[in-house]
């Protein structure tokens, strides 16, 4: 879970909620409840500020392992089509990286909420 993972980052650079909140400029109550886990949804903008105050990216924070998709795999044509539009349109890796961040919180955003659900129907 994010709230785990935000804590052990922040343990590991030696912050208490107190100084990680301030370096953030987040509250540190959000904060509290986002590490227990109440608050299960932060913000993309959120998350963003405490991967930069942790030295961090924001797959450490959600935890989405990096898969090397050329591992003896040719990209199908498709991909190299999209790839090469974008590129051609102005799109650098950094903001691929973006991209990707973001549908991966949203997907992250989706399944929490599902799970929250299913959790308040039982």
């Amino acid at each position: 879970m994010i709230g785990l993972r935000i804590r052990r980052l922040r343990e590991k650079k030696g912050y208490s909620i107190s100084q990680l909140a301030m370096r953030a400029g987040i509250s540190k109550s959000y904060l509290s409840q986002i590490e227990r886990n109440l608050q299960v949804n932060p913000s993309l903008h959120l998350l963003s500020k405490l991967a930069r105050t942790l030295d961090a990216t924001l797959d450490d924070l959600i935890g989405v392992e990096h898969e090397d998709i050329c591992n003896n795999e040719q990209l199908d044509r498709d991909w190299e089509v999209l790839i090469k539009r974008a590129i051609e349109k102005g799109m650098s890796k950094e903001d691929f990286k973006e991209l990707s961040d973001y549908i991966r919180f949203k997907h992250l955003q989706i399944n929490n909420s599902r799970s929250s659900g299913s959790k308040e129907d039982t």
